[in-house]
């Protein structure tokens, strides 16, 4: 065979991405003469893009979170970059609640999917993957965008936000490799292309190119953003496609040297001047300040002689994606931050109040709110007594059975709630480490207990939604927040007892009666409508 000067356009390094499983179903291998052939059901395809779909919808990486938290500590914020990460983080907070999307915007479903030659499927791929996000979107508080053409100027909306744009490619082995992502209007269209002439290839010149032409990307797309350049191309639509998959940090792992055979590289030494220059714009997180950018990527493509296509684009504030495989081991989906609030900056006592108000929660449920509606928000409580512990799985049971008809549980109108679950008890402690979990997860229970007569005060971390405040004013109920992240030490000096309640077939997740003395906290939603975190 003659010799070709054939390369893979980008050749990626491995990546160290967590996973989570979702099956091992809907996956088997049979061999064929040498080789292992794995087979995949539709069924699976279908489930892998529901779940994808679903996640990305509510959930973010951990990096771009941590990104958020780092600009609270950073001397050279601006208050106004300050205030934007602040409230995205609290945003992110109840979206991980999974009942609220983290953007209303909640755009359109994009698979990149790389089919070894040795997996076999049904063939229509595209169909079963469609499916899987019309569950999604179908079946949750997910937003319709899709609009289909009737003609010229006349279109309908599709009613389930499909067409999706899927993408499959060929390549070697038996794993099937995704990257999903949803791109709502806002950053999709912040993506331009410039067709400039080769007298733009000096540093020079480009970097004056893109000090102009970066600002039009405007606040319009929700920044702090996640900036993609690529510059180069054997065509224009190769260059955008590579400015969305660089704004996804999915090309992070190329090399940064190229050869005579043509592949992508990465700049990382023009994306730190890049995004130097983007701190210095003063456009800020949205209102003023130096983070315009969270980062930047830079990818030089080859290119015909005569053209130099320049793409940027950007992934905003709803940074939507995450990959996924399926192997002879199962369907996973890279696993995203389920628990925000930990990425909130703590309440410490230099936040509240300093007189601490001693709460005894022995006494009956109204005595107890009576005693909480004299002080305001932010006021520092010391509870001693009984509290009832239940978080997602308990709250799901315990709503499934008030549906059926049955009474709201005593334990549940009688005792504050504290959303969290124990570790394991270490030899001669009462408790294992009992830090809260993130509130928003039972955001949407709170109104329909509370109707009920429970869940009237309850104990967590991080921010509550509109809907919780509003159903404290109308129900008398009260949320109490926990300062900072406190899990060993509750354990070590604040709990006493420990003991099942219910569904202890649930494992950690059951319902637990606790006995606590001197448990710190302090008022974050009262029954008179306000909510501390409104002025955090």
């Amino acid at each position: 065979m003659t010799d070709i000067n054939y390369t893979d356009m980008f050749p990626l390094a491995a990546s160290e991405v967590p996973y989570r499983k979702i099956t091992a179903d809907y996956v088997s291998t049979r061999t064929v003469g040498d080789r292992t052939i794995l087979e995949v059901a539709p069924e699976g395809l279908r489930l892998l893009a529901k779940e994808a779909m679903h996640d990305i919808a509510h959930l973010l990486r951990p990096g771009h979170l941590q990104q958020l938290a780092n600009i609270l500590q950073d001397d050279e914020a601006s208050d106004n970059d300050r205030f934007v990460a602040t409230e995205l983080l609290k945003n992110a907070n109840i979206a991980a609640g999974m009942v609220l999307p983290g953007c209303q915007d909640t755009g359109t479903a994009i698979i990149v999917g790389k089919k070894g030659q040795y997996v076999w499927t049904e063939g229509d791929d595209g169909a079963a993957l469609t499916q899987g996000i019309i569950d999604t979107y179908t079946g949750t508080n997910l937003r319709y965008s899709q609009l289909a053409p009737l003609s010229m100027f006349d279109e309908v909306n599709t009613r389930n936000n499909a067409p999706a744009q899927i993408d499959l490619y060929a390549t070697e082995g038996n794993e099937y490799h995704f990257l999903f992502m949803a791109k709502g209007g806002g950053s999709a269209n912040k993506t331009f292309l410039y067709q400039q002439t080769p007298a733009i290839m000096r540093e020079d010149k480009l970097l004056e190119f893109l000090d102009v032409e970066l600002k039009t990307l405007g606040t319009a797309a929700c920044p702090p953003y996640h900036l993609a350049i690529v510059i180069g191309g054997l065509s224009a639509e190769m260059n955008l496609k590579t400015v969305k998959l660089a704004s996804a940090r999915y090309l992070d792992s190329l090399p940064t040297v190229g050869d005579k055979s043509g592949h992508a590289i990465r700049v990382p030494e023009l994306e730190e001047k890049i995004h130097r220059m983007t701190q210095r714009f003063g456009i800020g997180a949205q209102f003023g300040g130096k983070y315009f950018c969270h980062d930047v990527r830079v990818i030089r493509l080859p290119r015909h002689g005569a053209s130099v296509p320049i793409g940027f684009g950007v992934s905003c504030s709803a940074d939507r994606q995450a990959k996924a495989k399926i192997t002879e081991d199962g369907i996973f989906i890279e696993a995203l931050e389920r628990d925000p609030a930990k990425y909130l900056p703590d309440v410490t006592a230099n936040d509240l109040d300093e007189t601490v108000v001693a709460i005894d929660l022995n006494q009956p449920m109204d005595r107890v709110r009576a005693e909480l509606s004299r002080y305001p928000v932010k006021t520092r409580l010391s509870l001693t007594g009984t509290i009832i512990v239940a978080r997602d799985l308990a709250h799901a049971a315990i709503l499934k059975k008030l549906e059926a008809g049955e009474e709201m549980p005593d334990y549940m109108k009688n005792h504050i709630v504290y959303y969290a679950g124990p570790a394991k008890t270490p030899e001669g402690y009462a408790s294992g480490s009992f830090g809260p979990t993130t509130a928003g997860r039972m955001d949407s229970y709170v109104e329909y207990f509370q109707a009920r007569g429970g869940s009237l005060v309850m104990l967590a971390k991080g921010n509550r939604s509109r809907e919780v405040t509003s159903s404290c004013h109308q129900h008398g109920g009260f949320y109490l927040g926990s300062i900072g992240g406190p899990a060993a030490i509750l354990a070590q000096d604040n709990i006493t007892k420990v003991e099942v309640l219910d569904f202890e077939d649930f494992g950690m997740e059951a319902v637990w009666k606790i006995e606590v003395r001197n448990f710190p906290a302090f008022i974050v939603v009262d029954d008179k409508g306000n909510d501390f975190f409104q002025n955090l």
